[in-house]
């Protein structure tokens, strides 16, 4: 429930940030200096921190997490402008990544095979619930509102909800256990994305994922900006995604045995991605942007929960951590660097070749995932 209004917030964040970046008159590339800032901090600090989640525990980690994501929400309501909004971003990413990174280490010690499969699908689940209620939200009290106006005021509470709802946190979940720097480190992770195959396949996995999400949530609300879309039809288009990606999370297990196991699950779901991505440049109407939508949200809702429990799966208990600390800072690179890659090429070209290229780079992913993939299967 904690990580449920952490994402309420986090999707919240995509529609206003834009919003609230074009009011201040940002440019394309600097609206993706601002969208992101939210994932530096995360891409240089998630491998020590994964130390810091299994020496500690997951509640104390997620606790401090959800109290920095307030501070930085605060910070953007308290001081208008870039720096504001800089600012938050950083803290808020941070704290993103450590509340998710708390969360993720805790069940991925519960179980493995299928049961892991259902444990973090209904986890992705909850996040997925989010998700939908989040740009809702937003796109709801900027349409009441006029403008973003005391929206990050209101967020900052939902926030402090979740460190309330962590609060309920019992009994593993409370427990550290003792490990090296020789076992969370970098040079520990370098050695495990050098040699572990399963490791590679869930940073193949994470890195194509991950850009499509980040270049479908940064730069959707401001191209259904630009068709003239209102608030509430913004909010809506953002929503559905997650909410498709909600409804078929449960059934993940299901899924990978109805489509042949997870090779071909994982392939399909990243094709489906890249072909919703290529298309969405084309699109002129709430219709089509919809359906390319439902096609986003099925490949998300896959990838994430596949690439998390192959992961869980491929490494030791005591390095576990450490390796999906590695997994996140490979998640918040491509965050990072996806909205300045876009907001460069839409500067000069537009949103048809933006979007076109960002789903030609997400096929290349697949080939390189198919190649890793037979040099070791999975299950």
């Amino acid at each position: 429930m904690s990580l449920t209004f952490c994402f309420v917030v986090y999707s919240m964040l995509l529609v206003t940030v834009p919003v609230y970046g074009l009011e201040l008159g940002a440019s394309p590339l600097m609206l993706g200096v601002i969208l992101s800032s939210q994932y530096l901090l995360p891409f240089l600090l998630a491998i020590p921190l994964g130390g810091v989640v299994a020496r500690h525990g997951g509640r104390v980690t997620l606790l401090a997490g959800a109290l920095v994501m307030t501070g930085g929400l605060l910070l953007m309501q308290i001081l208008p402008g870039y720096y504001g909004l800089i600012g938050g971003q950083l803290l808020i990413g941070l704290a993103h990544l450590q509340m998710v990174l708390s969360a993720q280490t805790i069940i991925s010690s519960l179980a493995t095979g299928p049961k892991l499969e259902g444990y973090f699908g209904w986890y992705s689940t909850w996040l997925s619930g989010g998700q939908v209620v989040g740009p809702l939200l937003a796109g709801g009290w900027i349409h009441w509102a006029g403008g973003v106006d005391n929206l990050f005021l209101v967020m900052a509470g939902i926030a402090l909800l979740g460190w309330l709802s962590g609060l309920a946190l019992t009994g593993d979940a409370t427990l550290g256990i003792s490990v090296t720097r020789k076992q969370t480190g970098f040079r520990a992770q370098a050695g495990l994305i050098r040699n572990n195959t399963g490791v590679q396949v869930s940073i193949a996995i994470t890195v194509a994922g991950m850009f499509a999400l980040g270049v479908y949530g940064s730069y959707l609300p401001v191209y259904l900006d630009s068709l003239e879309m209102s608030a509430v039809m913004i909010g809506v288009l953002v929503s559905l995604r997650s909410g498709v990606s909600m409804v078929i999370r449960p059934f993940i297990p299901k899924i990978i045995s109805a489509v042949g196991g997870r090779e071909k699950a994982t392939i399909l779901a990243l094709c489906t991605l890249s072909g919703g991505l290529v298309c969405m440049g084309f699109a002129g109407n709430a219709l089509v942007i919809g359906l390319l939508s439902v096609l986003v949200g099925l490949g998300g809702g896959l990838t994430q929960p596949l690439s998390m429990v192959v992961l869980a799966e491929s490494v030791e208990r005591e390095q576990r951590s450490g390796a999906l600390g590695m997994r996140l800072m490979a998640n918040r690179a491509v965050h990072f660097v996806a909205p300045l890659m876009f907001g460069a090429v839409l500067g000069v070209s537009g949103f048809r070749l933006s979007f076109g290229l960002s789903g030609l780079f997400i096929a290349l992913v697949v080939v390189v995932l198919m190649w890793l993939q037979s040099q070791q299967r999975f299950r």
